[in-house]
C-alpha cells in the first residue's frame, strides 16, 4: 500500500511540474487581452513551479529509492525555498489582482502585503526552523506561516471585493481559501499524523486551478 501511494504520488508531483511550466509558458507566449497581466502570471506560474521543484524533486526521488535519509538535507532546504517563493507568488497575484480592480487605497494595501512577506522571508531564512531536522520545531512552522496566511487571506479578500469585475477570474479567492484550508492542517497535525501530509494534493490542484484562471487575462 505504501509503494502504491509512493507511485500515485510521483505521477501527481510529475503532473503538476509539467502542468505548471506549461501553463507559465502558454501565459508568456499567448496574447491575451491584458498582455501585462499575462505576462506577470506566467513569471508567476514559472516561479512557482520552479520553486515547488526544490522540494518535489527529491521527494520524487525518494519515493522511487524507497530511502529519503541521503537526501534528507536536499529536501529541507527544498522546503524552505519553497516556502520562500510561494509567498513571492502572492506578491505577484496581488498585483495582478490590483491591475484588475484598483482597490481604494491600493498603496496602502500594498505596502502591507509586502511588510507580511518581507516578515515571512526573514522568518525563514532563520537557523531556528531546522528545516534539515526529521522533524522541525512545530513552533517555528507555526510562527512562519502567521504572516503568511494574513498575506494569502488579504490576496483573496482583493479577488472577493472584485469578483464581478473579472471574467474568468471570479473563483480566484475560492481556490486561495482552498489551499489554506489544505495547507494549515498540514503545517500543525502532519509530523504527528503522516496521512494528513495528504492534503497537500488537493492544495497542488487549487494552485494549477489559480493558475488555469490566469489564462482568462
Amino acid at each position: 500500500m505504501k509503494r502504491t501511494m509512493g507511485i500515485v504520488e510521483v505521477v501527481f508531483d510529475m503532473f503538476y511540474l509539467i502542468a505548471g511550466t506549461t501553463i507559465g509558458l502558454l501565459l508568456l507566449v499567448n496574447p491575451g487581452r491584458d498582455q501585462a497581466a499575462r505576462t506577470f502570471a506566467g513569471i508567476m506560474a514559472l516561479l512557482l513551479v520552479g520553486g515547488d521543484s526544490f522540494h518535489l524533486v527529491p521527494r520524487i526521488r525518494m519515493s522511487l529509492a524507497g530511502d529519503g535519509t541521503s537526501l534528507r538535507t536536499t529536501l529541507g532546504r527544498g522546503k524552505q525555498i519553497t516556502s520562500i517563493t510561494m509567498t513571492v507568488f502572492y506578491l505577484f497575484l496581488w498585483h495582478i489582482g490590483s491591475r484588475e480592480y484598483q482597490p481604494e487605497n491600493g498603496r496602502f494595501w500594498t505596502i502591507s502585503i509586502y511588510i507580511l512577506a518581507t516578515i515571512r522571508t526573514f522568518l525563514c531564512l532563520l537557523p531556528q526552523n531546522k528545516w534539515t531536522d526529521r522533524h522541525p520545531p512545530l513552533s517555528w512552522a507555526i510562527w512562519r506561516n502567521i504572516p503568511f496566511i494574513v498575506q494569502g487571506m488579504m490576496v483573496a479578500l482583493l479577488f472577493v471585493f472584485g469578483r464581478n469585475a473579472s471574467p474568468g477570474l471570479e473563483n480566484m479567492y475560492l481556490a486561495i481559501i482552498l489551499s489554506f484550508a489544505c495547507y494549515v492542517p498540514v503545517v500543525v497535525w502532519s509530523n504527528t499524523h503522516p496521512k494528513i501530509g495528504m492534503l497537500m494534493l488537493p492544495k497542488t490542484c487549487a494552485y494549477l486551478w489559480m493558475l488555469c484562471m490566469c489564462l482568462s487575462l
